[in-house]
């Protein structure tokens, strides 16, 4: 079971995040209980005029959730789907609770203008928060292949990828790196770091979940065509770093361990296509 905002807002000096689709839809295809809360209290940064921290979420909506995910008769994935139905309800909650915050700590917040533009959209169900969800997604995907990013040590090409369960349920999800080999295709999920170690454990962690995905992938069809999936996690890191570090470094350890459990590869700042074990 996890908990995840609807959306966070950090404050006019901060970042402001919405739940997106594929969030949820993660969680779905991993087993795992989704329930979408919002943060009723915080307190002001001591470093920015307009921003707040130590977000808390509403414990007591908390609670009455907690008890109907432990009565609730069915598996995670038809739970999930019904509370996608909730979202625009749940927004306007988030957005009532941002505007005592803003009151009560004197701090400026992001647009609620925009905000409640998002949330109507959201109260339509959920179709349109799926539609809504993949659009941003692939207007992020657009800007991301035109622009030139050197952070990431990639040389295929990014692709999406539309995963439908026992169901019929679809999930939409964008790989950074495909590949093509024979009748193979690599899946890479890249996590980049400037520093001279290896990215750290929280983006490894976000791709072990990628992985985890694309272990799982059955009939898995590249323009109409048959093909065995390759799971790739690469890993990459600044100049100074060395191979020789890797032999002594924990994490890589644990997660070489996690690859041969589980059937996916892991690459250190080398082409993927050269690194697979025959």
């Amino acid at each position: 079971m996890t908990i995840i905002p609807i959306f966070k807002d950090e404050g006019a000096d901060g970042d402001r995040d919405f739940l997106q689709w594929d969030t949820v839809s993660l969680m779905s295809l991993l087993g795992v209980f989704v329930i979408i809360g919002y943060y009723a209290s915080a307190k002001r940064s001591s470093g920015y005029k307009n921003k707040i921290t130590e977000q808390r979420f509403d414990t007591d909506y908390l609670r009455s959730r907690l008890k109907e995910v432990t009565e609730y008769p069915s598996d995670p994935l038809r739970w999930n789907l019904s509370q996608m139905e909730k979202v625009g309800q749940i927004g306007q909650k988030a957005l009532s609770a941002y505007g005592a915050i803003s009151r009560a700590l004197k701090v400026q917040m992001h647009s609620a203008k925009s905000a409640q533009t998002r949330i109507s959209e959201l109260m339509k169900g959920r179709d349109v928060f799926m539609a809504l969800s993949r659009r941003l997604a692939e207007r992020a995907q657009g800007r991301e292949i035109v622009t030139v990013q050197p952070k990431e040590k990639l040389s295929g090409t990014k692709a999406a990828i539309t995963i439908q369960d026992k169901l019929g349920g679809k999930y939409f999800f964008t790989v950074d790196e495909a590949t093509r080999l024979d009748s193979k295709v690599l899946l890479v999920e890249g996590k980049h770091t400037k520093e001279n170690r290896l990215p750290s454990r929280e983006d490894i962690k976000d791709g072990l979940l990628r992985m985890i995905v694309y272990t799982n992938l059955q009939n898995v069809l590249v323009d109409g065509k048959r093909m065995s999936v390759v799971p790739v996690l690469l890993l990459t890191t600044g100049p100074g770093f060395s191979s020789s570090d890797l032999s002594s470094d924990d994490t890589f350890g644990l997660v070489s361990e996690e690859a041969m459990a589980n059937r996916f590869q892991v690459s250190v700042n080398n082409p993927c296509s050269q690194s697979l074990d025959p």
